[in-house]
C-alpha cells in the first residue's frame, strides 16, 4: 500500500489545496487529514454519509461543591493552574486540568473525581472517488499524536475496504508530534513551500525533521511567480540537499474561486496552466511509486 503524505513546515503555503488537487486525478483513493487541529480539507472534498466516533483525550477533574469543604489542598497541589478560587468556593478550569489525578488524590473529603474528556471525534465518509478520514481535537485537548494514529488506522482499513493501494495523507503543519505521528510507517513526504523567507526557513526544519526517517522526500514550491528570486534560490538549496523539486506551482487567484465553490482546482478549472502543472506533478508521484 502506498502512503503520501503532504507536509509543510509552515501554515498557508497551499498544501491542502494541492492535497485536495491531487486527491481529485485519483482513480481510488483514501484521503486522511491529519491535521486534527484544524482539519479543513472535508470543506473541499465533502465526503458524504457519515460515520461519527468519540475520542477519549484523557481525563479531566471534577469538583463537587456539596463535598467540597475549601480547604484549599487541592489549589496548593495543582500545577497547572486549573484550580482557583470564586466567591469563597474552589473551581476547577476544564481547559487548563491536565488530567494529573493528583487534586483527586490528596482531596480529603473525596470531592474531586476523574472524569473521561470525549469531546474530540474522528469521522469516515464517502468522496466521489474513495473514502475519506478527519477528525477534530476539541479545545484545549492534548494526545494530537494519538488520534492522528487513529486516523492513519482508520484510513487503512478503508483502503482495504475499497480495494485502494493509495493513501493520501493531508498533513499539519510544523513539525511537532501530529507531524512525526503523520510521517510514521510512509514511504514518501511531498514537502509544499512557497518563495518568502519564513518559508525557505521552515522547509529546511521540516526537511531536518523528515532525513530522521527512511523514506522519499520531494518538494513543491507553491506560488513560485510571485518572488522569481527565493524561488531560484529554494530549487538552488533543494539541489544541493538532493532533494528534488518535483513541480512548481504558479500563483492562480482560480484557486480562491474553487475553495470558495467547495471544489478543488481540478475539479473547477481542470484545464487550466496550474492544474495542468498539478497533472504534471502527480504523474511524476506516480511514476515514482512504481
Amino acid at each position: 500500500m502506498i502512503e503520501i503524505a503532504i507536509l509543510s513546515g509552515k501554515g498557508g503555503t497551499g498544501k491542502t489545496s494541492l492535497s485536495a488537487a491531487l486527491a481529485s486525478l485519483a482513480s481510488k483513493v483514501v484521503v486522511a487529514d491529519c491535521d486534527v487541529d484544524a482539519a479543513n480539507l472535508h470543506i473541499i472534498l465533502q465526503p458524504a454519509n457519515y460515520r461519527e466516533e468519540k475520542y477519549i483525550s484523557g481525563q479531566k477533574a471534577i469538583l463537587d461543591e456539596q463535598k467540597c469543604t475549601n480547604c484549599g489542598l487541592c489549589f496548593a497541589y495543582c500545577r497547572f493552574d486549573a484550580i482557583h478560587v470564586l466567591q469563597g468556593q474552589h473551581k476547577i478550569t476544564e481547559t487548563a486540568c491536565d488530567g494529573c489525578q493528583l487534586c483527586e488524590r490528596v482531596c480529603p473529603e473525596n470531592a474531586i473525581r476523574m472524569i473521561e474528556h470525549d469531546k474530540s471525534r474522528w469521522y469516515l465518509g464517502n468522496i466521489l472517488n474513495g473514502k475519506m478520514v478527519h477528525a477534530r481535537l476539541a479545545p484545549g485537548e492534548d494526545n494530537s499524536g494519538k488520534l492522528v494514529n487513529i486516523v492513519r488506522d482508520q484510513a487503512r482499513e478503508l483502503a482495504n475496504e475499497i480495494n485502494s493501494n493509495l493513501i493520501l495523507l493531508d498533513g499539519p503543519p510544523g513539525i511537532g508530534c501530529p507531524v512525526i505521528s503523520t510521517l510514521t510507517g510512509i514511504k514518501h513526504a511531498v514537502l509544499v513551500t512557497e518563495p518568502t523567507q519564513s518559508g525557505i526557513h521552515d522547509l529546511k526544519r521540516i526537511i531536518e525533521l523528515v532525513r530522521q526517517f527512511s523514506l522519499t522526500v520531494s518538494v513543491i514550491i507553491n506560488k513560485y511567480d510571485i518572488n522569481q528570486t527565493l524561488s531560484d534560490q529554494l530549487v538552488e538549496w533543494c539541489d544541493k540537499m538532493q532533494t528534488p523539486v518535483i513541480g512548481k506551482v504558479p500563483f492562480d487567484k482560480t484557486v480562491v474561486d474553487a475553495m470558495v465553490n467547495c471544489q478543488s482546482i481540478i475539479d473547477w478549472k481542470p484545464d487550466s496552466e496550474i492544474s495542468n502543472e498539478i497533472k504534471k506533478i502527480w504523474n511524476k508521484l506516480m511514476e515514482a511509486e512504481r
